[in-house]
């Protein structure tokens, strides 16, 4: 609020190289944030304008007049036209724009401004700034507009570069109406040839009728319609082109386009060419050029200056397609932006990078860098509190800068890193800086110049979040999202050690402290999880002892005294003061304080006290907000998303100051820290890249509170002077990093991290209870390395116990496994269970669960793994299988591998069955109305019942009606209709579902027969099976080892098989589930049961033992049967047989050959019962594939007439959809016909409207003509009194008129490369006053002729002067006029094309219909042809000539001769005939003219009758005596002269009577002003009081009273407004009347004749 203060803008520093433009020859400004900075390039002063609305969008500018233009960053935002150097707003510009501009332009040659809106009306507009009025605005024509630029010769020329397109907007005016017509530059594809649109522009169809139907437009067959159809099918159907990044004007209007794939080209926006001048892909390219060199154009004097990606800069001289190098630049980095100044003196680069160069070509030849302030996002800013007064800057990329009090910067110092936070020390000069690696560096900041890195250390392996010192600086506070926070040693002769840490509850927000020297303690708050503030005190000396943090550096409880705290509401920053909490509540939006409670010495460190906020007030409307606290306790500063930065008192927050000072679009404000005397303020912006230093301002009694926060400040420095002194002496001398600690310091915490883990690994450990050990990371942190060295130092300290324990260990193991293995050969009764040996039950018990855990873990995992599959296959089985109604399978033959499959098949949809229905139905109709038309008309005595329906039934059974196989095959529907009939879309809709009909009727039918042969294969793999049967029975008596031939059906036979899996597919082992293994043991004892008490069966083994389980010996069992031998033919030789051992010999050898025969016969018959089983095997499997041959042969015919059905099926939907492509193509052209009528219309009524204004300024312009002409002809009137001579002397010289041009081009400077023309499209502004500048050094004394005297020369120049500017009046009125004749015939021209356009419409609507008419009647037939024939066209036949007659070549010859004879005596007759023609024709023309010349006679002989005189001509013409009359009329004009001059004096002697009654009123006034004024102080103090008072009680009913009484004002007033303009407007029209009525009433010649 400005009562209680200001902030006041000292500096700014960013640069995003968003835009940049000249304001004057040596002045550049560019956006800041919320401000512009203006950089005088000479002297390198910066100079800032703060945005009066909220930030700063498009920029542009015009040093020709010193002005420059902003649009604002918000909701319906306005334009700010300003003044340079004075900085003053010229014109605020309110347009429709509904959220931002993309894009502002300042024309050269007027106050023009033009600018294109963003999203979503996309709007170019062009204004007059000076009278804030939009001359001409064109919706929705910037989609992809990113630049816009005026032509500086002929603002009616605007070039808007999109980011695929280029166009230039003619503004066409007539008089004060405007009107943009835009122009499309036609850019060349990305090989650099210039292709035609594909889609074709014609809106007839092609004339050539291919053999598959009419050609449509690709918008036809898309479907599209509207607007933007037929843009989004030229995207579609065009190659890719060039992508233009920079333009640049010509000093012939043309214009150089830089593309970014290397292209340069040359565009005429009046012929709307594009010519290329350089192409990289041609093989002659410069190779300099290839590299994207385009990306930035500017013209100059000697060429073209380019720059691109690379780090250079060049000149370029173009000669028609020629291009030369003529001069070469090289810089740091690359650049994007060049630019020439006004003057054309210095060329002007600017980077990405934050580079700004300069080149002054006459003076050097080297660029000079005159800002360097880098690109990127702050960070963080801190003011230094040391006494250097220095500002510390660090941005995210890791560039730390140091500027001074002015915002110049000092030194940078790149660290190669992200970087998250940063803070700076009080007693030290330097700064601590935290990165996204988790470490913090330490940047001593003695050498301004050249800052350097002394320290760093790793503490998270996260980024840290906060760096906060205290204000004394005793120590540096970290954190990170670890909830760790670390307290290191801020003095750098401790080395920055760490001393040690804490741990809060959940992660931090904020972190504040606050040193209280009465009390030396260091506190600090910590904002955790939004609602908890955790507050601990840490000793402001002695925290290094060894009762204040344990070994792993863990700090002590009572060290830190810590006390918790609840707020009602989620924090999101918070500040600490004396004895209170400053605290943003980001749900309320607004700003709280709580006291903190005194006594916290009875309150546990685990005990939450809940606060209550003792005042709270509003906040920033868009969080998070931050928070800092003055160094004096005295100002709380707050900002947030929306850049706003507020001061507020910490005694009473209602009250604040507040600046705009970030844009609230780019995230707002990132960080605040006040300077050390609390009178300074650095703000570092989110995203915008800007860094802003204020100065606090307070009036009144806040100005004590100034005084003490310098006196607070200077207290301090003064407290602090001595420690600054000692540590910053010892910051000085520490060496950079990477020189002297890399060598000692690193290698020490690497030793000491790699004696931990030496030490570690120290015991053996068991196979079965070996667990990993997670290996140190490579970078450990400060805390990791910590715990190492304390695992050191305790391995180092008990490594003999460890060693005396691992022996122990060591026996115990041998013990028991010594025990374990003499267990294992006990008794079972004796022997222990394995887990009695055990020692660890609860490790095992761990390791148990671990594994169960795991194992749970995969078996979920497989679990959602087969879930899945699962769900996978019930899908493709519910698609695939389930919705077949008959399922895809095959057969296959026996000896080969043909193969046979079926028609797989869903069931009809019943809206298909329903259509099907409805089509027969139809067809029935039709078929009975035939009949009964055929009825009526037969006369035939047949009954047309039997004659009639039997020729149809014949017709359509003929292929060439059908044009398929399948009536012949039977499957044919009867409702088909005849192919000849089929000329609507409705009968060709219905064939197409009767066809389908035909198709599902034959595979149906196949599908029949197929499954009666699948039965049939099943059948006889049945009996296969069967026979083999017998035959391996028969093999296994033979004992013979032949392979059975056994045939089954494969997967393609029977596919249900594929979907079921059967155990002997599953080679891995099945697993059993403790439940299942109980059932397996249970099912083996049940059948064990069983098989013994069969065994228990006496009757089956005494049958086993007696006759092998079976009461009688089969036929089968013969060859089985063996006679034993007698008993002594084993036991006694030959020779010692007994007869009866003979005799019994013989009896077993006749037994013997009988059964051997037995055998031989029973064998053979089994031999010819195997054969006749393989015979009738044989027979049977060749059977069957003769009978799939026959299916395979009805599966051809079935394709054949498939195909064939297909293949009609596929005409008609194709001229179905040619029909509906045709009805789309009617359609779109109907709509563009409507569409073409109603502009047509439009443009008939504007140009009547313009015609109308085109007459009406005709009259004005012939009125003012007239004037004109009346001056020159008066001229000898006003010098009555002059001798002749004198007056020819004088006409002489009034038609003299300096030569302005030449003066112009003397005075003015002509380095400009755009030399002055004459503006196109309107007169110069200035050209009167240039005139009558001119004129005055004419109307000088030295030019007075000798016989004039001084009083004629003065009336002389009155009168000249008059002439000139009545001149100037009927020049201005004659370019208007020709402006707007010219303007009238465009638009008539536009008429014109409008009607064509209307006449190409509706040719090609009626072409269209002529087409869709012959598309119907035109039908394609399919016939079918015998094997062999083919279908050829007739004009390839070679001629007959067996009717020919051979003649002699001379009779040919005299034919032909004779032949041209005849036709050159014919073309004689008919020249002499049209020559005779012609002289009939020339002398009607003659008899033409003549007759027209007399009509013109005639009529100039009336004009002259009818010619009017005034009464002072007709006087002059009857009178005789002229000097008479002139000495009549000088006595009247001394008689006027007389009189007036007697009037003259009397209005003097009145005018100077009332001067001095003035002059006595005035002197009253002035003493009743200086009473008023010694009044004035108590009036106003009054006055104040009485509004504060009045302004306090004024109610509702009050507002809107005065609301209604001013709404009334404001209609009155309107209402006056156009009763005035209509009665000026009906007093025009009068005098107009008057002035014709009084020309008409003259007396003419022929009156004055006959009086």
């Amino acid at each position: 609020m400005d009562d209680i203060g200001s902030l006041d803008v000292r500096w700014i520093q960013g640069f995003t190289n968003k835009c940049i433009e000249f304001v004057d020859n040596k002045t550049v400004c560019y956006t800041c944030g919320c401000h512009i900075c203006f950089l005088n390039l000479e002297t390198k002063k910066q100079s800032v304008l703060q945005s009066p609305g909220r930030g700063i969008g498009a920029l542009t500018a015009n040093s020709k007049n010193g002005t420059f233009a902003f649009s604002e960053e918000k909701l319906s935002p306005s334009i700010f036209v300003y003044s340079f150097p004075e900085l003053q707003l010229k014109n605020e510009l309110k347009g429709a724009a509904q959220t931002d501009y993309k894009s502002l332009t300042l024309s050269e040659s007027g106050p023009y401004l033009g600018c294109c809106s963003s999203f979503p009306d996309y709007t170019i507009t062009v204004w007059n700034w000076e009278i804030a009025e939009p001359l001409c605005t064109q919706p929705q024509a910037g989609q992809d507009v990113i630049s816009l630029v005026f032509n500086p010769l002929n603002w009616l020329q605007l070039c808007a570069l999109g980011t695929t397109t280029l166009t230039v907007w003619n503004i066409e005016k007539s008089d004060s109406f405007h009107v943009l017509k835009p122009s499309v530059i036609e850019l060349p594809a990305k090989d650099g040839s210039f292709v035609e649109r594909l889609v074709p522009p014609s809106h007839t169809v092609s004339d050539k009728l291919p053999y598959f139907g009419l050609e449509m437009p690709p918008t036809a067959i898309s479907g599209l319609k509207g607007n933007k159809a037929e843009s989004i099918v030229t995207k579609l159907c065009t190659k890719a082109r060039v992508t233009p990044t920079a333009i640049c004007w010509t000093a012939t209007s043309e214009l150089y386009v830089g593309c970014e794939e290397s292209f340069l080209l040359l565009v005429d926006p009046d012929s709307l060419s594009a010519s290329v001048l350089f192409n990289p892909t041609t093989a002659d390219a410069t190779p300099e050029l290839r590299q994207g060199n385009f990306q930035g154009l500017t013209l100059d004097k000697n060429g073209l200056i380019t720059v691109g990606k690379e780090s250079v800069v060049h000149c370029l001289q173009i000669k028609g397609s020629q291009i030369d190098i003529t001069h070469t630049w090289q810089l740091e980095g690359p650049v994007t932006t060049v630019m020439y100044s006004p003057d054309h003196e210095i060329i002007l680069l600017s980077s990405n990078t934050g580079q700004i160069y300069v080149l002054n070509p006459t003076e050097s030849d080297n660029f000079v860098k005159v800002l360097d302030v880098l690109c990127g996002n702050f960070v963080a800013a801190h003011l230094s509190h040391t006494g250097r007064n220095i500002c510390v800057s660090v941005r995210d990329s890791g560039e730390l800068q140091l500027w001074s009090a002015d915002g110049t910067i000092l030194g940078s110092l790149s660290l190669q890193t992200e970087v998250t936070s940063m803070a700076c020390c009080p007693i030290a000069h330097y700064a601590a800086v935290g990165t996204a690696s988790g470490n913090v560096f330490f940047i001593d900041l003695n050498m301004e110049h050249q800052p350097r890195l002394v320290h760093q250390v790793h503490l998270y392996p996260t980024p840290v979040d906060h760096l906060v010192f205290d204000q004394e600086g005793h120590y540096l506070l970290t954190t990170a999202s670890d909830s760790h926070i670390y307290v290191l040693d801020a003095k750098p002769s401790n080395r920055f050690s760490v001393i040690g840490y804490t741990v809060v509850p959940g992660p931090i927000l904020s972190l504040s402290t606050q040193c209280v020297r009465d009390c030396e303690q260091v506190k600090v708050l910590a904002l955790c999880n939004g609602q908890e503030l955790t507050v601990f005190s840490l000793p402001a000396k002695n925290l290094a002892g060894p009762d204040c943090v344990d070994r792993h550096c863990c700090l002590s409880a009572h060290i830190l005294k810590v006390s918790r705290y609840k707020v009602p509401h989620p924090l999101d920053s918070c500040v600490l003061g004396v004895s209170e909490v400053f605290a943003n509540c980001r749900e309320k939006k607004t700003l709280q304080r709580f006291q903190l409670p005194q006594d916290t010495e009875s309150l546990s460190s685990q005990q939450v006290v809940q606060l209550e906020p003792e005042q709270e007030v509003g906040g920033h409307p868009l969080g998070p907000t931050s928070l800092a606290l003055s160094p004096n306790q005295l100002w709380l500063a707050s900002v947030g998303r929306d850049g706003l930065l507020r001061i507020r008192e910490t005694a009473n927050m209602e009250q604040y100051l507040e600046l705009q000072s970030h844009s609230r679009r780019l995230g707002g404000v990132q960080s605040v820290s006040f300077s050390a005397d609390s009178q300074t303020l650095l703000t570092a912006g989110f995203r915008d890249g800007s860094l802003l230093c204020t100065d606090l301002r307070f009036k009144g009694v806040d100005a004590d509170k100034v005084t003490r926060a310098a006196q607070y400040s200077q207290s301090l420095d003064n407290f602090l002077k001595n420690i600054f002194r000692t540590e910053n002496r010892v910051l000085i001398v520490m060496p950079e990093w990477g020189q002297g600690f890399r060598t000692g310091a690193e290698k020490t915490e690497e030793s000491e991290v790699c004696g931990g883990v030496d030490a570690l690994d120290v015991t053996e450990q068991d196979e079965c209870y070996s667990s990993l050990l997670s290996a140190p990371p490579s970078h450990p942190t400060w805390l990791e390395s910590r715990r190492e060295a304390v695992i050191k130092d305790d391995n180092e300290q008990y490594s003999e116990a460890k060693s005396n324990m691992k022996n122990t260990f060591k026996e115990l193991r041998d013990n028991i496994q010594e025990m374990m293995r003499e267990n294992e050969n006990l008794p079972d009764l004796e022997r222990l269970p394995q887990k009695e040996f055990n020692l660890f039950t609860e490790e095992q018990k761990r390791l148990g669960a671990m594994v169960e855990q795991e194992v749970k873990r995969v078996r979920n995992e497989v679990e959602w793994e087969i879930l899945a599959n699962c769900y996978l296959r019930d899908v493709l089985k519910r698609e695939c299988w389930d919705s077949m109604k008959v399922k895809g399978k095959a057969i296959k033959a026996f000896y080969s591998e043909h193969e046979v499959k079926n028609y797989p098949l869903r069931e009809r949809p019943e809206k298909e069955v329903e259509d099907l229905l409805r089509v027969e139905n139809i067809r029935k109709l039709e078929k009975a109305a035939c009949t009964q038309s055929s009825l009526k008309k037969s006369s035939d005595t047949t009954s047309p019942k039997e004659g009639e329906p039997g020729k149809e039934s014949l017709e359509a059974e003929t292929p060439v009606v059908t044009g398929s196989f399948s009536a012949q095959l039977g499957y044919s529907n009867p409702y088909i209709y005849d192919q000849f009939c089929l000329q609507t879309t409705e009968q060709r809709i219905n064939q197409i579902i009767l066809l389908q009909d035909v198709i599902y009727r034959i595979k149906t039918a196949f599908n029949t027969d197929f499954e009666a042969v699948h039965r049939q294969k099943v059948q006889e793999l049945n009996r296969l099976k069967d026979r083999n049967t017998n035959i391996r029975d028969i093999t296994l008596e033979l004992d013979l080892k032949d392979t059975l031939w056994e045939p089954s059906l494969t997967s393609s036979e029977r596919p249900e098989g594929l979907l079921t899996v059967d155990d002997s597919e599953i080679k891995a082992e099945r697993y059993l589930t403790p439940e299942q293994k109980k059932e397996k043991e249970k099912k083996k004892l049940e059948e064990q049961k069983r098989l013994a008490a069969k065994d228990d069966n006496d009757k089956d083994r005494a049958l086993d033992d007696m006759m092998e389980g079976v009461l009688e010996v089969k036929k089968e069992d013969i060859l089985k049967i063996e006679i034993p031998p007698p008993e002594f033919v084993l036991t006694k030789p030959e020779i010692q047989w007994n007869e009866e051992e003979k005799k019994v010999y013989k009896d077993f050898e006749k037994k013997t050959k009988e059964l051997n025969e037995e055998k031989e016969k029973y064998k053979k018959s089994l031999e010819t019962e195997m054969k006749k089983l393989q015979a009738s095997n044989k027979e049977a499997t060749e059977r069957f594939d003769e009978t799939l041959t026959k299916l395979f042969e009805k599966k051809l015919k079935c394709e054949m007439a498939i195909y064939q059905e297909e293949l009609k099926n596929t005409y008609l939907v194709y001229s179905v959809l040619i029909e509906d492509e045709m009805r789309n193509r009617e359609v779109e052209l109907k709509l563009k016909l409507e569409k073409t009528l109603a502009y047509k219309d439009e443009q008939v009524e504007e140009v009547k409207r313009h015609e109308e204004d085109v007459e009406l300024f005709q009259e004005t312009y012939e009125s003012v003509v007239a004037e004109d002409k009346v001056l020159d002809k008066e001229f000898s009137k006003e010098f009555f009194d002059v001798p002749n001579h004198v007056v020819d002397l004088l006409y002489k010289l009034f038609k003299r008129r300096p030569r302005v041009q030449k003066m112009r081009t003397e005075t003015d400077n002509n380095l400009s490369l755009f030399k002055e023309q004459r503006l196109c499209g309107s007169m110069a502004p200035d050209a009167l006053g240039k005139m009558l500048k001119a004129m005055e050094e004419l109307d000088a004394p030295e030019n007075i002729p000798e016989a004039v005297s001084q009083p004629v020369w003065e009336r002389f120049c009155l009168v000249r002067n008059t002439k000139v500017k009545s001149e100037h009046k009927v020049k201005v009125k004659a370019f208007t006029f020709a402006e707007m004749q010219a303007f009238l015939h465009k638009r008539r021209d536009e008429i014109h094309t409008t009607q064509q356009e209307i006449k190409h419409l509706s040719e090609g609507l009626q072409s269209l219909h002529e087409e869709k008419n012959r598309s119907l009647t035109d039908i394609m037939v399919q016939v079918l042809l015998k094997q062999g024939q083919v279908e050829v066209y007739t004009t390839e036949l070679t001629p007959d000539y067996t009717d020919c007659v051979h003649l002699h070549r001379t009779v040919v010859e005299d034919l032909n001769r004779t032949i041209r004879t005849l036709g050159d005596q014919k073309i004689a007759s008919m020249v002499e005939c049209k020559d005779f023609r012609k002289g009939i024709i020339r002398q009607q023309w003659e008899h033409r003219m003549l007759t027209m010349q007399i009509e013109d006679f005639n009529n100039k002989a009336r004009d002259a009758q009818m010619l009017r005189l005034s009464e002072e001509q007709q006087d002059y013409l009857n009178k005789t005596d002229h000097g008479s009359r002139v000495s009549h009329q000088v006595n009247i004009l001394e008689k006027t002269v007389a009189f007036q001059e007697k009037t003259h004096r009397q209005s003097v002697q009145h005018r100077i009577k009332k001067i001095e009654q003035l002059k006595r009123q005035a002197a009253m006034k002035a003493e009743k002003n200086t009473a008023v004024e010694e009044k004035l102080p108590n009036m106003q103090v009054t006055m104040a009081e009485t509004s504060h008072i009045y302004g306090g009680l004024a109610s509702e009913a009050n507002l809107a009273a005065r609301e209604q009484k001013r709404y009334q004002e404001i209609v009155q007033r309107k209402n006056l407004e156009e009763f005035a303009r209509a009665q000026g407007e009906e007093l025009a029209f009068l005098w107009a009347e008057v002035e014709r009525l009084r020309m008409k009433s003259f007396p003419s010649l022929d009156q004055l004749k006959h009086n």
